[in-house]
């Protein structure tokens, strides 16, 4: 009996420790900070090789190409309205 309590109660602490660490790591990922970060360096990642170091220009030019098919999309409409 008292071999079946120290063994609950051991694996009531390790469950307990699990559990502590699991809420760090949410506190962590929730963290505004963190979440900046995180999309800071996805950004980052997805104009420049993380590797290399290189910037990748096939990216850059599909953003820039969206960028001015936006602009010159509402330069035709504010035409159209006048």
């Amino acid at each position: 009996m008292t071999n079946e309590m120290s063994s609950l109660e051991r694996e009531i602490e390790a469950t307990r420790d699990r559990l502590a660490d699991t809420i760090d790591q949410l506190v962590y990922r929730a963290n505004p900070k963190t979440i900046v970060s995180r999309e800071v360096s996805s950004i980052k990642a997805y104009f420049v090789d993380p590797v290399t170091g290189a910037p990748r220009t096939d990216n850059i030019l599909k953003v820039a190409g969206g960028v001015v098919g936006v602009v010159v999309l509402f330069a035709a409409i504010r035409r159209v309205v006048r």
